[in-house]
């Protein structure tokens, strides 16, 4: 790349610029000002001019420095400038025959979390302009997601594997897409999502913009912006191993014996938390003894179904948990704000993840701290790494008692006996519920007959059927759909497994009881893979062989009978 497209951040210490200065438009600036953001971060001070000019951008800087807007604000008020001059279609303004899908923005992400919280933060952009956002990721199904598509998005938030899912299926054409953005392309490099990103780039329209944001550019990320950005402008603001100048980095060396008294200790503080485990099996374990120990925790690992997920991090972003016990890949674009401290409970296999683990806390002005907690053979490890990250800070050896440990952990919460997230949400959503009840019931003067009989009505009409979740699906028919395994790319694709139980497709919509007479459909042709078995195939449900008085069916098929002679 040559030398004169290239600006550095050395103008951080300039005076702060507003988004006006900067020119963005009217409608986005008043938009950002309700949200109470003025002024620039300086990755956006330097990669705004430019991206709103249209060219291609190539921006690196590490996590929490302010990327998402500095890509949000170009991309609407790119669209939104040329939107008055197109022909709009039904559906998602298509602009062929048959009402294809054809957003005119894409930003690929390499996690769900981190795609819902782009998409929060380009949504109001958006509306601004009357335009609809949507997001694309497994893990969920995806019907309404492909509703939102039909329903008009121009701008699409997608993880690369449901992406191409829906282009194998015929769902959206992205040959309108004018901006398409890489946001973490390091992270989908270490993912293995950089072929699949290439395929999808590949597809958009070749004259449009490209914006790439990326901590580093190894592990082919070289090569896609070789391939994809057009004489791009590069700007580099707090490279990825340029740690915060807010955040204090604290090294704690321990014994095992001490360690868990240690990290019971580090997470018994008044303020948000995170405590990093390698595995999720240690996430879970480690959040069980917190809450044992009346110490209130939720996890965030990929074990959990995408519900769960969203449940457990909005119950932590909300301060209805103030610990989070999380593993590295669930954790990589997490962004919740007020978060006091970070504990790396077991060091990271590499200083990438170090960083990304750091990044979660000292965030956007704000301070915060980061302890490693370090095992006696640990240590070179950690060294090492930490002369890779440009970290400066000596290691002190400590025990749950040491003055350094209470120092920084301050006062305790209170503990917390017979603890559990659902019960506590339950009872912030009965407290909403309650006030809103309240206030219906100072409208009304209705008996109380009639207000116990619609309260009926009401939980029942919760779910989608009787004896269903929220969401809508059976419980025993959610087991684990929604759940992600870590070994494989994070943002919900699987292999096929014909001996999967979770594998039979749901036709018909079974409700419970009352199915016994129902042999066709994905029930009755894919009898082995589970759909007609409980606890994997090991017993039959009710219903499914046995009549009420528990007496056998009667088979009146003749070879299953010859047979059995």
């Amino acid at each position: 790349m040559p030398a004169s497209n290239s600006s550095n951040s050395g103008k951080s210490a300039v005076e702060p610029m507003t988004f006006d200065q900067l020119g963005v438009p009217e409608p986005l600036v008043r938009v950002l000002s309700k949200d109470g953001k003025t002024s620039a971060f300086p990755i956006q001070r330097d990669t705004l001019p430019d991206a709103l000019a249209g060219r291609d951008i190539l921006g690196r800087g590490r996590t929490g420095s302010g990327k998402t807007l500095a890509f949000s604000i170009p991309l609407v008020a790119r669209l939104a400038a040329d939107e008055g001059g197109r022909v709009h279609h039904s559906r998602g303004g298509a602009a062929g025959t048959g009402g294809l899908p054809r957003p005119r923005g894409l930003v690929l992400a390499p996690t769900r979390e981190l795609a819902n919280q782009i998409d929060e933060v380009l949504n109001p952009l958006a509306q601004a302009y009357g335009m609809r956002t949507c997001t694309v990721y497994g893990g969920v199904g995806q019907g309404p997601q492909v509703d939102a598509l039909r329903r008009g998005a121009k701008i699409v938030v997608a993880c690369p594997g449901r992406l191409e899912d829906l282009l194998r299926q015929h769902r959206l054409s992205l040959e309108d897409v004018e901006i398409a953005v890489l946001d973490e392309a390091d992270e989908m490099a270490d993912m293995g999502f950089l072929p699949a990103v290439e395929r999808i780039l590949a597809q958009v329209r070749p004259s449009g913009q490209r914006m790439l944001f990326s901590a580093t550019l190894d592990h082919g990320v070289d090569a896609v912006v070789k391939r994809f950005l057009k004489d791009p402008k590069v700007h580099e603001v707090d490279s990825a191993t340029q740690h915060v100048d807010l955040m204090t980095h604290h090294i704690f060396e321990t014994t095992q014996a001490a360690k868990h008294d240690l990290v019971r200790t580090l997470a018994a503080g008044q303020g948000k938390r995170i405590l990093f485990t390698r595995t999720k099996f240690q996430a879970k374990k480690l959040t069980k003894n917190l809450i044992d120990n009346g110490i209130p925790a939720a996890q965030l690992h990929g074990n959990l179904s995408q519900r769960q997920r969203d449940r457990n991090l909005k119950a932590f972003s909300e301060g209805l948990v103030r610990v989070m016990v999380a593993t590295d890949v669930a954790a990589r674009g997490m962004d919740v704000s007020g978060v006091d401290l970070v504990v790396q409970v077991d060091p990271p296999a590499d200083f990438k993840s170090f960083l990304h683990r750091s990044g979660r806390t000292a965030r956007a002005g704000h301070s915060g701290d980061v302890v490693t907690v370090v095992l006696p053979d640990q240590r070179r490890d950690t060294r090492r790494m930490l002369r890779m990250a440009h970290i400066d800070a000596k290691p002190v050896e400590v025990t749950a008692n040491s003055q350094e440990v209470g120092d920084l952990v301050g006062p305790h919460a209170p503990l917390v006996e017979g603890w559990s997230l659902e019960t506590a949400m339950a009872g912030s959503q009965g407290s909403q519920d309650g006030r809103q009840a309240g206030s219906r019931g100072r409208r009304s003067s209705g008996p109380a007959r009639r207000r116990r009989g619609h309260d009926r009505f009401d939980r029942r009409s919760r779910g989608s059927g009787r004896g269903r979740d929220g969401d809508g699906r059976s419980p025993h028919r959610k087991q684990q759909t929604d759940s992600l395994d870590e070994d494989r790319p994070f943002d919900g694709r699987r292999r096929h497994n014909h001996a999967d139980s979770n594998h039979a497709v749901h036709a018909g919509g079974h409700r419970g009881k009352g199915n016994r007479s129902r042999v066709n459909g994905a029930l009755g042709r894919d009898r082995h893979n589970g759909s007609r078995f409980n606890g994997g195939g090991r017993g039959y449900r009710d219903g499914d062989r046995r009549h009420r008085g528990g007496k056998r069916r009667r088979d009146d098929n003749p070879f299953r009978q010859a047979k059995s002679r």
